[in-house]
């Protein structure tokens, strides 16, 4: 299944500890994630917050592209608020069986 890591980045000021509408926002996402992420069969393998740099990391285990595509309106309502990127990722011991087999 494909791996999809998600970084995303809030300025001080838009830090859902300090600003009251950056937390409902965040809040409002982690309570209807759960419906969305079974709806389309993708788990959140783990996440991480590094908070000192405002910094944070979520896992994605999706079945296809196209199904963690699908989970587009969470990462759109954090632009209000976060810098997110989204990147496919290979799982390591794959990706080395994958260049064994190039000849």
């Amino acid at each position: 299944m494909p791996i999809f890591l998600l970084n995303s980045r809030h300025s001080p000021k838009n830090c859902p500890r300090f600003n009251e509408k950056a937390r409902k926002t965040h809040l409002d996402i982690v309570a209807n994630s759960e419906e969305l992420l079974n709806k389309y069969g993708v788990k959140v393998v783990g996440g991480w917050v590094v908070p000192s740099e405002h910094l944070w990391f979520v896992v994605y285990e999706a079945p296809s592209f196209e199904a963690f595509q699908k989970l587009g309106t969470l990462v759109a309502q954090l632009a209000a608020y976060d810098t997110t990127e989204v990147k496919l990722a290979v799982n390591l011991l794959e990706r080395i069986q994958m260049l064994k087999q190039i000849e």
